[in-house]
């Protein structure tokens, strides 16, 4: 007797695409092959497909991330459009992975919702939010989810709840070889009008104060207990100093945008250059938020 014949994969593979147009930076090379799932079944199919050792890039907005001038020599999982469905139920939003954080905002507020206002102010997906703990304007993601569902590299789907992560200040310790793609969080009910209010003030203040029209990819270094680092930089001189194409933000000096032709390694010794004159002349160790990926040029 036959065995059952797999169902065929329904999603898009492309070999060696350029990264650029995928990260909010719009530098870095090319991946080995980028697969964009039709939805999770999808996923978990092309997932069992791929040798046990591949390297694995997870993509969603591609904010917080350098991908360098060599490329990815692995698999680039791409959320972008993809995996975003929204589904609101009294006070709980279920949300998949590759849905915009700005989307989540608006949504939930829409619904009456309050509780993540803060997510307006964040420059990617949900996938990318759960997977650092991401914030803005004094808001954290991990304390509004109630659960989560993950992926892992044999395609297996896992059930879990906070408790079982180790969370801190943008930083999130997981199972290893799980990845995000979907949750569910708890908000509560409260003035519609009021919370579109507070998205648009957030929104506004975001313009006002971040170099938002340009290639970033958000904060560049973590705040230090105490302080900022931004005031930090700009203290030590640093705002508009560039390397190559790139720029330390005249605007925000936790910014470092892309002028139009930046190269990944412009950015990376722009980084390095930030952090050694502000530990030269402040005493402090930053640390980045930015994560790197890649091979160098």
């Amino acid at each position: 007797m036959a065995a059952p014949q797999q169902p065929a994969l329904r999603g898009e593979l492309r070999m060696g695409e350029s990264l650029k147009r995928y990260n909010t930076w719009r530098i870095g090379g090319a991946a080995k092959q980028m697969y964009r799932p039709a939805d999770l079944q999808d996923l978990s199919m092309f997932l069992q497909t791929l040798p046990g050792d591949e390297p694995l890039l997870w993509l969603g907005l591609g904010s917080n991330l350098l991908i360098r001038d060599g490329g990815f020599n692995g698999t680039v999982i791409l959320l972008q459009g993809q995996l975003n469905a929204m589904e609101i139920t009294d006070d709980q939003v279920i949300v998949e992975a590759g849905a915009a954080c700005a989307k989540v905002a608006r949504e939930s507020a829409r619904a009456g919702l309050v509780g993540a206002a803060f997510l307006a102010g964040i420059p990617g997906t949900m996938g990318g939010a759960l997977a650092m703990n991401a914030g803005a304007f004094g808001g954290e993601t991990w304390p509004i989810v109630r659960s989560v569902t993950t992926i892992d590299r044999d395609g297996i789907v896992h059930e879990r709840l906070p408790q079982e992560f180790k969370i801190g200040y943008r930083e999130v310790i997981r199972p290893a070889e799980e990845w995000f793609v979907s949750c569910v969080l708890q908000l509560a009910d409260g003035d519609c009008e009021a919370e579109q209010a507070a998205i648009r003030a957030l929104l506004d203040r975001r313009a006002a104060t971040q170099p938002t029209g340009q290639p970033s990819c958000g904060s560049t270094f973590r705040n230090p207990d105490g302080d900022h680092a931004a005031r930090l930089i700009e203290a030590c001189g640093l705002k508009g100093y560039r390397i190559g194409g790139a720029e330390v933000s005249p605007k925000h000096a936790n910014f470092i945008i892309n002028t139009g032709d930046a190269t990944a390694a412009d950015i990376e010794q722009l980084i390095a250059y930030v952090h050694d004159e502000v530990k030269r002349q402040q005493g402090i160790d930053l640390q980045t938020e930015v994560h790197m990926v890649g091979e160098a040029a």
